[in-house]
């Protein structure tokens, strides 16, 4: 089988539980809306802007890339996400998020009480708290008296592995089954058919995935060079140069030098 044939029969595997798939059908501000309306139990919500892929950073200059961050009309920033694989502490992450977006909303010398209010949605494969739902509200709750109180960040979890009669356990079926669409989420629906089905919107996924195998192997390529600069670094120090010497021209022996000098990064 071609590369070309590899790339297009995983385009045609994705659903919108893939970042690949949702990155591309969150750039229509409707398909946000129509989502979050379900999830959020608020069928008069509007989304009035969407960011996919959007990046913001912490005080120390770390990175962070959101799935889709929505503007609402009533000024609450959603951040949604998704996630398939169960391979981190997921409930930090939500709140590094909540804190990446709203500090980066938030302007010098605003009041607290112009604080951005954020919400975070949570899409998984996974029960995150393994009590067999699949949709979760996290809220604050002072300990002593039960109450809840709010603070502006709002959290929600909801995943595809936990089936009821809801209207969420229904949409997230369209989201992870191949065949599955609904007329109840007809934008959804449409995107989804667009890029797993017609030839415009497989074209459109093959390039994304392209791209991406490009810039892996680029990054690898950096990487790779960053490694054998820092080897000859050492080896020059070590005056070591016999070994350097035989190292450009014997790619087993720069990988043993590697695995002997830089033991922390194989």
């Amino acid at each position: 089988m071609s590369n070309q044939s590899k790339i297009r029969e995983a385009a045609k595997k994705l659903n919108p539980i893939d970042d690949l798939m949702f990155r591309k059908m969150a750039e229509d501000p409707s398909f946000c809306e129509e989502i979050l309306r379900v999830i959020l139990s608020d069928p008069n919500l509007i989304v009035l802007d969407t960011a996919p892929q959007w990046a913001g950073t912490n005080l120390q200059g770390r990175s962070v890339i959101l799935d889709a961050k929505c503007q609402l009309s009533n000024e609450k920033q959603v951040n949604i996400e998704v996630q398939k694989a169960n391979d981190d502490n997921h409930q930090k992450r939500v709140r590094y998020n909540a804190a990446i977006l709203t500090t980066n909303l938030s302007e010098p010398g605003e009041k607290f009480e112009q604080v951005p209010n954020v919400c975070i949605v949570f899409i998984s494969k996974f029960d995150p708290f393994q009590s067999h739902l699949p949709l979760y509200h996290v809220d604050r709750v002072v300990r002593e008296t039960g109450i809840i109180v709010e603070n502006g960040l709002e959290e929600i979890y909801v995943n595809t592995k936990e089936k009821d009669l809801s209207e969420v356990s229904e949409l997230m079926e369209v989201f992870v089954k191949d065949s599955a669409y609904n007329p109840k989420f007809p934008i959804t629906s449409r995107l989804k058919h667009r890029y797993k089905e017609t030839e415009e919107g497989q074209e459109k996924m093959c390039e994304i995935i392209e791209k991406i195998r490009s810039e892996s192997k680029l990054e690898g390529k950096i990487e790779g060079k960053a490694r054998v600069n820092q080897l000859n670094q050492i080896l020059i120090q070590l005056k070591r140069y016999h070994d350097l010497e035989r190292a450009t021209i014997d790619p087993s022996f720069q990988t043993q030098l590697m695995e002997e000098l830089l033991p922390e990064e194989t």
